[in-house]
């Protein structure tokens, strides 16, 4: 399963995202893409975020069963902490 979560997302991405997945909750959309079409749509969503942020949790073979991605500006970055992924943000 892949869920991506945007916030303040430009006008489109919300629609085409709708094209591959559910929309469970404004901005937080579910579903099983291939890995072809969940790298696709990433590409998309990181060139296009903006000012917004994205965030994206698909399956991977460590530990916890999944990784993130994260694009946009002021994220929370993943950082991996003796095997699992953490969520860190930078001091200002």
């Amino acid at each position: 399963m892949t869920v991506i979560v945007l916030i303040a997302a430009p006008d489109g991405l919300r629609g085409h995202l709708t094209r591959w997945m559910v929309e469970v909750h404004a901005g937080v959309f579910v579903g099983n893409p291939s890995r072809r079409i969940r790298d696709r749509l990433w590409e998309l969503l990181a060139t296009r975020i903006g000012d917004g942020q994205a965030v994206l949790i698909e399956p991977a073979p460590n530990e916890q069963g999944w990784a993130v991605r994260t694009a946009g500006r002021d994220r929370w970055r993943p950082v991996d902490f003796e095997g699992l992924i953490l969520s860190a943000r930078e001091r200002r």
